[in-house]
This record gives C-alpha cells, sequence and structure tokens, in this order.
C-alpha cells in the first residue's frame, strides 16, 4: 500500500440505494448514533481515559488527528465526549440522523499542533494520558496529551514539542505503530522494512514533571513566544532492538497481548511475521503468501492468543491459529472473511468477548463478526456472508441539497471502547469527495444483534405479553 489518503476506486451504482435503506433503518439497528462532521479529515481515533460517570452518560477523552491542506497546521486533537448509555436514547433521538450534523456530544478541549499530519495514534495502556503517534518521518513521536499545553492552530504558530522521539528507522515509518498491554513498549514499522522496537519505562514517568518545568514552544496559548522562551529539543530514545525480515513496506505491528518480547508484522510484501525478541531479531514465523495482495493492518486477540486477524488489498480478512503456524512459513488461515468490495484497512478485535472483531475498508463499510458464528447455516446474516454480525454503513455518503450521491468514503480507522465494549467510533476520510471534510461517528448496534438468541426470544416474549396485556380492555 503506497498512500491511504484521497479517493479509493469509482463509484458503485448500488451505493445509493444501499444507503438510503440503511438509513431508514437506523432507529430500529443501533441503540445509540452519533454524528460529527469534521472540518478536517482524520486518520486516526482512539479513546482515552474515563473522566466521569453518570446515571444515563459517560464522560470520556477522545484522541484523533486533523489532515489539513497547509493552510493551517496538522493537529492532534484532544476532545471530550458524552456517552450516552445502552438503552437510554429515545428511538426518536436515534432517528434523527443528520449527515452533516456536528455532534454536541463531541467537544475539543485541546489541540496539540503536530509536526506533519498525524497518520497513526496510539494510547499507552498503562497511562491512557500517554500517547504516539506517526507521521511521515522516520521518528515516533510520544506525548503526555495532558500536560501539552493548548494551542490555536493558525497559520506560521510554532509546532508542539514532543515529549520524547523514538529513533530507529533509516526511512518514514507511516503508519505501523503499536503500544504493549503488558509493559510500556512501543513498536513501529516502516519503508525501511524493519520493525523497530523500544521500551520508555524509564522515562514516562517523568513526562508530566519535565513537562511542567520547561515550557513547551506556544505555550503561551498559541501566542508569539517571547525572546527567552527559546524552545528545548525533545529527549531521543534509541531503539531496544531493530528486527529485520520483510522486503517491503511494513504496514502494522501488534504485540502479543501477554508479552513485551514476541509481536507480529504484515507489509506490503504479503507477509505475517512473527517475532521473539528473546531468540534473536530474525523472524520466527513467516508466512510467505498470507494474502493475495498488501497487507494492511493485523491485530492480536487480546483474550484468546492463539488468534490473529488480518486485513489486505485483496479485500479479505483471514484469522490465523498460531499453533498451526511453523517455523518454515506453512500455515493456512482459519478462515477468510470476504465481505469488502475495497481494500480492507483496519481490523481489531473486541477487548469483550474473544470471538467478536471488527473491519474497516475503501468500501465505507464497517462489518462487524462473530467468528464463533462461521458454521452456522441460519439467520438473515448467512445469505451475505459466514459469521458477519452487522454492517455499519453510515459513512457513505455525499450530500448535495436533499440527495446523497453515490461514492466510497474509506473507513480508515475505528476503536473499541473498552469502558463500553460495544460502542465504537470511526472516522472516514471524505476529503476529496467533499471537498476536504471527513467525518467521526459515534454508534452502538441495538444488544439483540449481538446478546445469545434465547435470551432475546425470552425477552421480546416478555415485551410481547406486555403489549397484550396492556391492549386488553
Amino acid at each position: 500500500m503506497k498512500e491511504r489518503g484521497g479517493k479509493g476506486g469509482g463509484s458503485q451504482p448500488s451505493v445509493n440505494e444501499r444507503y438510503t435503506q440503511w438509513k431508514s433503518l437506523v432507529p430500529i439497528l443501533y441503540d445509540w448514533l452519533a454524528n460529527h462532521n469534521l472540518v478536517w479529515p482524520s486518520l486516526s481515533c482512539r479513546w482515552g481515559p474515563l473522566l466521569e460517570q453518570a446515571t444515563y452518560k459517560n464522560r470520556q477523552r477522545l484522541y484523533l488527528s486533523e489532515q489539513t491542506d497547509g493552510s493551517v497546521p496538522n493537529t492532534l486533537v484532544i476532545a471530550n465526549c458524552e456517552i450516552v448509555k445502552p438503552r437510554v436514547a429515545a428511538a426518536e433521538h436515534i432517528a434523527q440522523f443528520n449527515e452533516e450534523a456536528r455532534s454536541p456530544f463531541v467537544k475539543k478541549f485541546k489541540t496539540i499542533i503536530h509536526p506533519g499530519e498525524v497518520n497513526r495514534i496510539r494510547e499507552l495502556p498503562q497511562n491512557s494520558k500517554i500517547v504516539a503517534t506517526h507521521t511521515d518521518s522516520p521518528d515516533v513521536l510520544i506525548w503526555d496529551v495532558e500536560a501539552q499545553p493548548n494551542r490555536h492552530a493558525v497559520l506560521g504558530a510554532t509546532e508542539s514539542r514532543p515529549d520524547l522521539i523514538l529513533t530507529g528507522h533509516q526511512e518514514d515509518a507511516e503508519f505501523a505503530l503499536a503500544m504493549c498491554q503488558s509493559e510500556p513498549f512501543v513498536l513501529s514499522g516502516g519503508k525501511d522494512k524493519s520493525v523497530v522496537l523500544w521500551s520508555i519505562h524509564d522515562h514516562i514517568s517523568t513526562l508530566a514533571t519535565d513537562s511542567g518545568a520547561t515550557k513547551s514552544p506556544g505555550s503561551n496559548g498559541g501566542k508569539s513566544p517571547k525572546a527567552d522562551d527559546k524552545p528545548t529539543e525533545s529527549p531521543k530514545i534509541q531503539a531496544r532492538g531493530i528486527f529485520q525480515g520483510h522486503e517491503d513496506t511494513v504496514e502494522d505491528v501488534q504485540f502479543c497481548p501477554s508479552s513485551a518480547q514476541e509481536f507480529c508484522s504484515v507489509g506490503d510484501d504479503s507477509c505475517l511475521i512473527l517475532w521473539d525478541a528473546r531468540t534473536g531479531s530474525s523472524p520466527v514465523v513467516k508466512i510467505e503468501k498470507a494474502h493475495n495482495a498488501d497487507l494492511h493492518c493485523v491485530d492480536w486477540n487480546p483474550i484468546d492468543e492463539n488468534f490473529i486477524l488480518t486485513g489486505s488489498a485483496d479485500n479479505t480478512v483471514r484469522l490465523f491459529d498460531r499453533r498451526s503456524l511453523t517455523s518454515n512459513g506453512v500455515g493456512s488461515p482459519v478462515h477468510i472473511f470476504t465481505n469488502h468490495n475495497a481494500a480492507v484497512l483496519c481490523v481489531q478485535w473486541s477487548p469483550d468477548k474473544s470471538s467478536i472483531f471488527g473491519s474497516s475498508a475503501e468500501d465505507g463499510v464497517l462489518n462487524i463478526w462473530d467468528h464463533n458464528k462461521v458454521g452456522e447455516r441460519s439467520g438473515p446474516a448467512s445469505k451475505f456472508a459466514p459469521g458477519l454480525l452487522f454492517r455499519h454503513s453510515g459513512h457513505r455518503y455525499e450530500m448535495s441539497g436533499n440527495r446523497v450521491y453515490d461514492f466510497r468514503d474509506k473507513v480508515v480507522d475505528f476503536h473499541w471502547n473498552s469502558h463500553d465494549p460495544w460502542t465504537i467510533v470511526s472516522v472516514s476520510d471524505d476529503g476529496e469527495s467533499t471537498g476536504g471534510g471527513g467525518t467521526l461517528q459515534i454508534w452502538r448496534m441495538i444488544d439483540l444483534i449481538h446478546r445469545p438468541q434465547e435470551e432475546v426470544i425470552n425477552e421480546l416474549e416478555k415485551f410481547k405479553s406486555h403489549i397484550l396485556t396492556c391492549s386488553s380492555p
């Protein structure tokens, strides 16, 4: 994959009809849906820490990027989001879905002026106020988003100073970025065909202190810095290990959920590689033809560590069981998931249930899958694809007056909410189609779709009995 921005292929004749049909079903399919049009496209979105819990909704941080046209600086945005709790939103509210709306549930809290566009954001599990970003450079940038000053993104404004800079790549590293669940380790992949590993353990505890003691450029809230406010250079951290084995750009990386030493990577060479830093810098397992095209994304199951997901430009998602992968590069996928009509850009396991995962693609769709249902033959989803649980099609539109035109929005990134596991934030790159904007959506499918069938039937029977009782003379 050479780039992830811009328009991905021609329009499809059935997009308009399918989108209109989807919109009519929003009050039935969703427990909650908030649409937030962005001034600029966003290439990445991540949930941050929970801030406040109330009776009907929670307040939570959200991190996203703004990819501008150069008229103003690129930014890393910290927003506050109000998350309506399950079974709270009224059907009338959900039915008010508006493609052109800016949601009152999403409020910008702070802006960091980023040195280059933000291609990828990842939060540190041990401290979700610390995030890593990738831009078009060889370095990984580390930010303490709470300690960073708020900035005004105006032309000519001085860039914010990262709290740490991780060095080790020889060429640009744009998308492949991961944080370790078990230890404060960072993983990256780049155009130099290498996977690079860092430990920031000795640095994160002092970030807030250092940030408070030394003013970052622009800490006056976007005003011109005074002569005595000389910018200081960010501390640079050298790599703990550099791993060679890919033959083309590394597009995504992921840690084993329980180990800082084991990780995997995928790239434009169509390879899936498993690594173990304890055994050296060479691949432990290298699957040469994991897909029939470039691999764009990978995720390691946080609950059942045997399963690894990959997504590709061949429009498929593949599920691998690492117990069946051998050191000589042999390994067939457990299942190939086929429902997307364009390149898959992001895959991610649910943090709550080991069989559930999502996939988003250039076709404008975010699919939710349950691989435990692959063998089932009954149910409405089976006529589309085995294991398909739900299709979120809300990002696919182009408005002109009251008409929806056919085109593709790329759903470039999404993130499950660990505090509210069936709530998802997703962003699409609408840049060329809408003349500069992007779309952020926060949504939750109605729980009747994913709950056990017997439980749902019993609830519907009770509801039926209640309706009959109330309607009796």
